[in-house]
């Protein structure tokens, strides 16, 4: 199969994996290969405009309410109604779409499992052809899985949790399969291979297609997904408005477009999320160049500072006004079976957190671990009786661009800087040995957390921070403190673990991205590099 042109200027270029054959079907990828020819340009002419952008912000611009689409937020317009079998979302969990993963989290309690190709998936061929064919089985009910070690057998129980599919981001491509001798869009892959699979499925059993939209900068984004989905209905077959789409609100500029975001998904939306970490990390790329702005310690940045509270009750305000779900953020934190000191701890400030989510409004709330859906949906029971609250319309929220953009205070510490280094080059390491969401220290991390780490590295280093024991941060200072970490990491894993892994080249990456001249936005590209194992090579 590799090194194959499928016909119609559609060439393989991944290393053949057992059973993929399916997935790979010609007439798919004749469906991928026209979402691609159709929409392909938009998507490098919205690219473009995001480095514009940036190169707006350097200078000094902000992301601000644009007064071109006044009309449409003062409007009083709905979007579609939400299907009666996606009213109650109130616990999701989201994970990548590894075969015993899918399984667990469909079986996990939770209303909805979102099966993740962007922040909790290293996008390496098997990965994101194997989750294809993962999710094929289990919207047939399909799936199991044996593993190899305990001889234990996973199956789907009764009545799972709904399925959700994130694609990547548009700043991603895949690699591996080329239309007319270019790469394709990442995210045009994911969704239409899913679509094409499993559109028509998931309608004859009563349910359909629901996707989260990643990584939007604006409406023009969101309108360009608007489009993809009413043609691939169209190719379908299926009636407009049968696939549905959550946004994550996980950009500061999306923050500003949020009534136009669902203005054009209008026909589709299912509302919008809270992306916290990615959210932290755009505020971070957006005052990169900003000495005022220099964030503290990434443990600080909590759901309580001002700019965050503003942010998620502007979220929960425009939602409930346009009749769609306000979904709450992500709970990374991970039960230890063998410390329930730990576990207790973590298991509070879960609680604490979808307290302060459902008591503002939220619709639904998400989770990274089984272990955290029943605490979520004790405290979504007790506090929300009806499958959401797009009743509750907060019309006292009051939102400026001031409150969005004010700087989180607190301070910043050579442990913080510590910490930074240590889960950056971990989360590296795995992820460049294809595993996309990692357990370290206590809290689930994936691209997203993994994001803030490097960034505020880089951007203490910009602009010469100084910390609380009196070390300004400079390239010295960074290349110090990763040398004295891959120690520590090193007694943590242990010797066979640390000489038998990546960490050289994950360190090596975490002190390019850190130290750069200009800001890398993304660190899966750079990154990414390492993963992709083309034929043509």
């Amino acid at each position: 199969m590799a090194g194959t042109t499928a016909g119609n200027g559609i060439s393989i270029l991944g290393p053949p994996c057992p059973g993929f054959e399916e997935i790979l079907r010609g007439e798919a990828l004749a469906f991928v290969a026209d979402l691609v020819r159709t929409f392909r340009p938009r998507v490098e002419e919205l690219r473009r405009r995001r480095l514009e952008r940036r190169a707006g912000w350097d200078r000094g611009e902000r992301p601000g309410f644009l007064e071109a689409t006044r009309e449409i937020r003062e409007g009083d317009w709905t979007c579609a109604p939400v299907p009666p079998e996606l009213a109650d979302r109130r616990v999701e969990i989201t994970g990548p779409p590894e075969r015993k993963m899918v399984i667990n989290a469909l079986n996990s309690g939770a209303n909805v499992f979102m099966a993740d190709f962007e922040d909790a998936n290293a996008p390496t061929w098997a990965n994101v052809v194997a989750g294809q064919l993962n999710l094929a089985d289990a919207v047939r009910g399909t799936i199991t899985w044996d593993d190899p070690a305990t001889g234990r057998h996973y199956a789907l129980r009764d009545d799972p949790a709904v399925l959700f599919v994130r694609p990547r981001g548009w700043h991603l491509d895949e690699a591996h399969l080329d239309v007319d001798g270019a790469p394709v869009p990442g995210g045009l892959f994911d969704f239409g291979l899913f679509a094409w699979h499993n559109a028509a499925e998931l309608v004859s059993r009563g349910a359909r297609p629901c996707f989260y939209l990643p990584k939007l900068e604006g409406h023009l984004e969101a309108r360009l997904w608007n489009d993809v989905l009413s043609a691939a209905e169209d190719a379908l077959g299926l009636t407009r408005g049968t696939m549905r789409a959550t946004v994550l609100i996980e950009t500061l500029p999306a923050a500003f477009e949020m009534d136009e975001i669902l203005w054009e998904l209008r026909e589709h939306s299912l509302g919008l999320n809270c992306g916290r970490w990615d959210y932290i990390f755009s505020f971070i790329k957006v005052h990169r160049e900003d000495p005022a702005a220099v964030l503290p310690d990434r443990d600080q940045v909590t759901m309580e500072q001002p700019f965050m509270r503003a942010y998620t009750q502007l979220v929960i305000r425009t939602c409930h006004r346009r009749g769609v779900h306000a979904m709450g953020g992500m709970a990374a934190q991970i039960p230890l079976r063998s410390d329930p000191e730990r576990t207790a701890a973590a298991l509070e400030k879960v609680r604490a957190d979808k307290l302060r989510e459902v008591r503002d409004g939220h619709d639904g709330t998400w989770v990274a671990h089984p272990g955290l859906v029943p605490v979520a949906r004790e405290v979504f029971d007790a506090h929300m009786p009806g499958p959401n609250q797009i009743h509750r319309k907060r019309e006292d929220v009051r939102c400026s661009a001031a409150d969005l953009l004010a700087v989180p205070t607190g301070t910043r510490t050579l442990e913080g800087l510590r910490h930074n280094i240590r889960v950056g080059v971990q989360y590296l390491e795995a992820w460049l040995g294809g595993q996309g969401c990692v357990p370290l220290y206590g809290l689930m991390e994936d691209a997203a957390t993994a994001e803030i780490s490097r960034a505020q590295v880089w951007q203490w280093l910009r602009h010469r921070a100084s910390l609380e024991s009196g070390e300004v941060v400079t390239p010295e200072l960074i290349r110090q403190v990763l040398a004295e970490e891959l120690g520590r990491v090193r007694g943590e894993v242990g010797a066979e673990r640390y000489d038998g892994g990546r960490f050289d080249l994950a360190s090596r990456l975490f002190d390019e991205l850190s130290t750069a001249e200009r800001f890398p936005d993304f660190l899966t590209l750079p990154a990414y590099r390492h993963l992709v194992t083309r034929v043509d090579r």
